[in-house]
């Protein structure tokens, strides 16, 4: 008689295989809320993070991203929802048992160590040693580009070779998900711009699954593949950052993310082909070159961007999305400058000016009488 198995099938049976993860749906955040003392913090989160992307929580202070960070590293406890990684259910488990590794602001480096034992230290507390231990150090070094540093100490190093090292010990053990939390707050403006797209490189090469806080638009658009905006525990908008620009669902995403001409008024007409916005900013409607999903009457607000707007001294042709004002204000960013214009209504239009020329303005300054103008498809049409 054969022997009963022992690995808890039945005799003539086959253990069934696990299913097979989604990679659209990697991480999964479902109905995540948190309260504290009966403040919610985070309010029934739900969302899809794909296998090998690098996703943002991108928010202001008090939106709930960090503290929804804190819960996939298990640092705290959802009050009502769960988070599920590769198919396994977090919600239970302690931060040290979770396939997850965080990478604080501080970087929190132990200064009496060189650079390798920094690296070492998480994976000889798993109990790795001799040839697999340096095999693996020497891969994480080679990783960051730091192998020739190795035997420094952390205050002996710069501040993107100190995140670096960070970034080094957070992949050495192989977490299924790495947290990155506000990971350029420590960094100066130039530097912190080169390690973006360091970090986004590294991180890809790594394959490791990315979640990153950040209350920088810069940074979550440079390295982030899509973008969850928060705003008091709620998400706003998911999506890709060209996206989260061109069409941002609501006023606040318009708002939060660069800068934006909000003007508010009433639909005019809606028809399929075109929609017109009656405001009274402008002298005459705001004319959309295609249809949108309202109705004749409804309050909403035209987002126009300061790129997307002509400024210059000649009346634009045509009857629509023209006014006239006056300089305000110009403001110089090298690159390009921002002219204030201000109309006869009192509202405020900015325009992007593009230095392109050394020294060129194109002739117009403080006071003088000029004109903006937009293409029929240049503004969304917010309802919300």
């Amino acid at each position: 008689m054969a022997a009963a198995p022992t690995d808890g099938t039945h005799a003539g049976t086959h253990a069934a295989a696990p299913a097979a993860v989604d990679p659209e749906r990697y991480l999964r955040i479902e109905g995540v809320r948190k309260e504290f003392d009966g403040f919610v913090a985070v309010d029934d989160v739900s969302l899809d993070i794909r296998k090998g992307e690098i996703f943002a929580l991108l928010g202001g202070s008090g939106s709930g991203k960090s503290t929804l960070l804190r819960c996939l590293g298990g640092f705290e406890r959802p009050t009502r929802g769960r988070i599920v990684l590769d198919g396994q259910v977090l919600d239970p488990l302690p931060p040290y048992e979770r396939p997850v590794n965080m990478m604080f602001q501080s970087y929190a480096l132990f200064p009496h160590m060189t650079v390798e034992q920094n690296i070492a230290f998480g994976l000889k507390q798993d109990g790795l040693s001799g040839d697999a231990l340096a095999a693996r150090v020497g891969e994480m070094l080679s990783l960051v580009q730091l192998a020739k540093l190795a035997g420094r100490k952390p205050h002996q190093l710069s501040g993107g070779q100190q995140q670096r090292v960070a970034l080094a010990r957070s992949l050495a053990k192989g977490p299924k998900l790495l947290l990155l939390d506000e990971p350029m707050g420590a960094l100066d403006k130039k530097l912190r711009s080169r390690m973006q797209l360091e970090l986004v490189n590294i991180i890809e090469q790594s394959g490791v699954t990315c979640v990153m806080v950040t209350h920088d638009q810069e940074e979550a658009m440079t390295m982030a593949t899509r973008i969850a905006v928060m705003d008091q525990g709620w998400i706003q908008q998911v999506g890709k950052p060209d996206d989260i620009y061109e069409q941002p669902a609501n006023r606040f995403v318009a708002g939060f993310i660069g800068s934006v001409n909000l003007i508010e008024g009433i639909i005019d007409e809606d028809q399929p082909e075109y929609v017109t916005v009656r405001t009274g900013d402008f002298p005459a409607p705001i004319y959309v070159g295609h249809g949108i999903t309202g109705y004749e009457g409804q309050p909403v607000a035209f987002a126009l961007r300061p790129e997307k707007v002509y400024i210059g001294k000649q009346e634009p042709d045509g009857e629509n999305n023209k006014a006239r004002g006056t300089v305000e204000d110009i403001a110089y960013f090298g690159s390009h400058s921002v002219y204030h214009v201000r109309l006869p209504s009192g509202a405020k239009v900015l325009a992007n000016f593009a230095n392109m020329k050394r020294w060129d303005s194109d002739g117009i300054t403080w006071n003088d009488e000029v004109w903006v103008s937009w293409d029929d498809n240049d503004g969304v049409v917010l309802t919300g």
